[in-house]
């Protein structure tokens, strides 16, 4: 529950240098956030606030959403239009992130339309990001 500065600078170098100093391969690195294609990204965020807000109160998924600089799991969560949300998963996988987790939530007034436009991108993404 952290973005890609945080991936970037904290997460990827110790986990890297950990693993480099037991003398192992790189090791790869998981991020799973939520994901929601939408044409209404502030309403998406109010909804990821809520049904996510737990994560803003466990110690260590506090400690990485202090470290991105963000308020609480809304700040980090993969939302916006296909572009969008393509280039926010982009600039993850370029922080050093191997293998991206999407939890899926619905938004907009039509929860399965919203959700069928995510699953159409992220299918669209695998094996290219």
């Amino acid at each position: 529950m952290t973005g890609p500065k945080t991936i970037e600078t904290h997460i990827v170098p110790r986990i890297s240098a950990a693993a480099e100093a037991a003398g192992r391969p790189a090791p790869r690195i998981g991020v799973a956030l939520p994901v929601a294609v939408t044409d209404d990204a502030t309403a998406a965020r109010k909804q990821a606030a809520q049904e996510f807000q737990m994560y803003g109160f466990l110690p260590n998924y506090r400690r990485m959403l202090d470290i991105e600089g963000a308020q609480g799991p809304e700040d980090v969560a993969v939302i916006g239009t296909e572009t969008e949300v393509e280039s926010q998963i982009r600039a993850i996988a370029a922080a050093g992130t191997t293998d991206f987790i999407a939890a899926l939530f619905p938004t907009d007034g039509d929860p399965d339309a919203s959700m069928t436009r995510t699953r159409a991108l992220l299918k669209s993404l695998v094996g290219k990001v």
